[in-house]
This record gives structure tokens, C-alpha cells and sequence, in this order.
């Protein structure tokens, strides 16, 4: 059996409508150093000096070859970054930093015992989130330092995201903030939540829609702004460039909506021909949605097998439509 989130209506409908606030425990390092920009600027995707400082990125660690490591968020703040990681990639990008980055010129800190974060999810969350000691609100794409009494945090907008907002700090301070928040009419919510927003997004997630084989432009990463083409050599950037100049993946992620049986596997069939597989399920009290990597020629509205029950694709992120209809 496939790993399901479930959610009820009233989760569903804090999440289109509603503000929710949820932990999370991703992998967070701390890039320093004289060349700290520099460096990092050759291992990630997408483009860190350009936005200047203050900048909140979404892009990618690669192979030589062009398959993602890990997928993630970068916070610039002066000349340092903060990386926000899945905590399934924790040992394998410590590796790829101990290998890559020149100590003279920069250092790798993991800091995920000493940081907490936080999502805000729902479209609702960013009338909420205001409350907190900012002055002002980052714009999207934008990273913002506040202050509290049991100390500073930093709060991140995405272009593009499966949360509304991010935030990070101190355990104490991120306490503080979730008790502001929260009087302030935010409904405190789990992993379900953060799970759905991001099923509901047609966001990527790593051991569900990533494996070792998977390409950026595979899981959506030109939509959501993941990969710059022009800022020149990274670590992987050759193929991840002729596939965006010169062709096209074979595969890429879409969504699957049943209205009857549950999947039981990750098959995804087109008559009797096997065409994908399914990463992610959300159940919903009378439907259920997923996200899989499939064959390219599959669009909205092609009806397949997946999981061995009868299956509709559709685009992403899920709509209205897809929820109601």
C-alpha cells in the first residue's frame, strides 16, 4: 500500500480558505564564509547573486549528471545563506559540501538541533501573518529579520510554494511567534496539512516525485522559477541546459484524481502500456488526488489505470475543479 495523507472538509477548507500554522523538520544548514556566495553559487540551480541581498530562492542540488540531490530553499541574508533541505537528504548534502566547498572559503553548519521552522499555509495566511514584529512585509521572494523577546527570526515569502509563508528562529523565539499567530486566529495544524498544501501545489517532494534518476525539469522546476539559464556553470548545469535548449523530458509531473477505489500501487498504466508511477496520495473524503511522474505525451484529462483503479490526469496545481467537481 502507497503512504496516504488524509485530510477531512474542514482541513481542506482551512487550507483554500483558512490560515494554519505547522512544524516542520527539514535539514536547515548555514553557508559562511569569505566566498560562501560564490561557492554555493556553482552547486545551486538557480541563480543567488543576482537577486541581491534578502532573496528567497527555490532550486536544487545536482549530480554531474543533472539528477537532483535534494530540492530546497535558500535565504540570503547579507553574504550567508541559510538552506532549508529535506531531512532524507541530510547526510548526502553534509557529504556533497564537505566535498565541494573550499574551507578557506567557506564552511557548511548544520543547524537544524538549534533552528525551528515553521510554515504558514492557506490562502488566507498571509492576512494573519502581519501580526508579527517585522515594520514591514517581504515581498515574494523575499527574506525579512523580526525581533522578539526571545530573539531574532527570519520570515521568507516564496514566488512559488507549497506555504505561504516561512519562518525560522530559535525554538524559544519560534514559540513566541507561534502564540502571536495563533491568538491572532491562525488554526495550529500537523504534518497533514503541510502534506496536503503540498500535494494541492503539484509540488515535488524528495523519495516521493524525486529519486537519484530525476531531472529538474521532470518535476516542475521551470514553473516554479527553480532553475536560471543564465547565470552561468554549476555543478550539473550541462545537462539540465541541453535538455532546456536542445529537448525536452520525457516524463513530468502531473496530477491523478480518482472519484472511486483507492490505488493500491504506484503503476500508472495507459491500456495495458506502463507509463508512470504514483509519488504522492491525498484523501479526501470523497475523492482522491496524487501526484506522479508520467510519459510526457499523457495531459490533462487522459484517462488511465493507476494503482489499478480508474484514474483521470489532470494539470497542476490541483483546481477548483479538481476539488469540487
Amino acid at each position: 500500500m502507497l503512504p496516504v495523507t488524509v485530510l477531512d472538509f474542514e482541513q481542506l477548507h482551512r487550507l483554500r480558505s483558512g490560515a494554519v500554522l505547522a512544524g516542520a523538520q527539514p535539514a536547515l544548514f548555514r553557508i559562511t564564509g569569505p566566498g560562501a556566495l560564490n561557492c554555493l553559487q556553482g552547486l545551486w540551480t538557480n541563480d543567488l547573486l543576482q537577486p541581491d541581498e534578502g532573496a528567497f530562492t527555490y532550486g536544487a542540488l545536482l549530480t554531474p549528471k543533472g539528477m537532483i540531490v535534494a530540492d530546497g530553499w535558500s535565504l540570503r541574508t547579507g553574504d550567508d545563506l541559510t538552506l532549508v533541505l529535506p531531512a532524507a537528504a541530510r547526510d548526502l548534502v553534509a557529504t556533497t559540501f564537505l566535498r565541494s566547498l573550499p574551507p578557506r572559503l567557506a564552511t557548511a553548519s548544520e543547524i537544524s538541533a538549534t533552528t525551528t521552522a515553521l510554515h504558514l499555509l492557506g490562502d488566507a495566511a498571509a492576512e494573519r501573518w502581519p501580526v508579527l514584529p517585522l515594520g514591514r512585509l517581504p515581498v515574494p521572494g523575499g527574506v525579512l529579520q523580526g525581533e522578539t523577546s526571545a530573539g531574532s527570526f527570519l520570515a521568507a515569502v516564496p514566488t512559488h510554494g507549497p506555504f505561504a509563508v516561512l519562518l525560522l528562529g530559535t525554538p524559544e523565539a519560534m514559540a513566541g511567534v507561534g502564540s502571536v499567530l495563533q491568538a491572532a486566529g491562525m488554526a495550529r495544524g500537523g504534518s497533514a496539512d503541510a502534506e496536503g498544501s503540498r500535494i494541492l501545489a503539484g509540488w515535488p517532494a524528495l523519495g516521493a516525485e524525486i529519486d537519484e534518476r530525476t531531472l529538474p525539469q521532470e518535476v516542475r522546476f521551470d514553473e516554479h522559477g527553480g532553475v536560471s539559464y543564465t547565470k552561468g556553470c554549476y555543478t550539473g548545469q550541462e545537462t539540465v541546459a541541453r535538455l532546456h535548449f536542445r529537448g525536452h523530458a520525457n516524463r513530468q509531473l502531473r496530477g491523478i484524481r480518482w472519484h472511486g477505489d483507492r490505488p493500491m500501487d504506484d503503476t500508472i498504466l495507459a491500456g495495458d502500456k506502463s507509463v508512470g508511477r504514483i509519488g504522492s496520495l491525498l484523501a479526501l473524503p470523497d475523492r482522491v488526488l496524487g501526484l506522479g511522474i508520467v510519459r510526457r505525451e499523457l495531459g490533462p484529462r487522459d484517462r488511465v489505470t493507476a494503482g489499478g483503479a480508474r484514474a483521470e490526469i489532470t494539470d497542476l496545481p490541483f483546481s477548483a475543479a479538481d476539488l469540487e467537481g
